[in-house]
């Protein structure tokens, strides 16, 4: 008689303390402005610690957007830009996460911004997963990848007297990630 193994659903949530979902972007076609999104909520579901099925949901709330400048800030969070008063999410799903080596991924899902959704396409570094002081286990990723915020969008901007543009077109994400495995339900 063979015995059958039920495989074991693992949560698994972002660690805000220990996680930056951050971007850059062209400022005067020559510098980048960095920011961070401060107000986040993800969950992971995996099987067991296998990720490359993992079921992936986040949402970001765009009027938590810092970029070390209240002025800019108050400007990204209009209807020139992310429009939080009217659009309170970003949210990303992921689709599928795909191997391409022992420690990188490609990881596809759909981008929500501004009411548009995109097919995105990420590159994921997984740092390992380590069991913390406190007994419990926890996984780190770093995620890169780029849009255009055009896409979503986000098309603001004002011709320079050289003939360039204030805000870049592509969008450069990049994320450090802590996950928190979460006990069995």
């Amino acid at each position: 008689m063979e015995t059958t193994q039920a495989l074991t659903r693992t949560k698994w949530s972002l660690d805000p303390s220990h996680s930056e979902i951050g971007f850059k972007v062209k400022h005067l076609m020559v510098t980048n402005v960095r920011g961070v999104f401060n107000d986040y909520i993800g969950s992971i579901y995996t099987t067991g610690d296998d990720f490359p099925d993992a079921e992936i949901d986040l949402s970001i709330n765009p009027a938590s957007i810092s970029t070390g400048d209240a002025t800019r800030d108050t400007h990204l969070k209009s209807p020139d830009f992310f429009d939080a008063e009217n659009f309170e999410e970003i949210n990303f799903k992921g689709t599928t996460l795909e191997r391409t080596n022992k420690s990188e991924y490609v990881l596809h899902g759909d981008l929500s911004i501004k009411g548009v959704t995109k097919r995105t396409k990420l590159d994921v570094e997984f740092n390992g997963i380590v069991k913390d002081p406190w007994g419990g286990k926890r996984a780190a990723f770093v995620v890169t990848g780029k849009i255009s915020r055009k896409d979503f969008g986000l098309t603001w901007n004002a011709v320079l007297e050289t003939g360039g543009v204030m805000v870049g077109d592509e969008v450069a994400i990049n994320c450090e990630v802590q996950l928190i495995q979460q006990p069995e339900s």
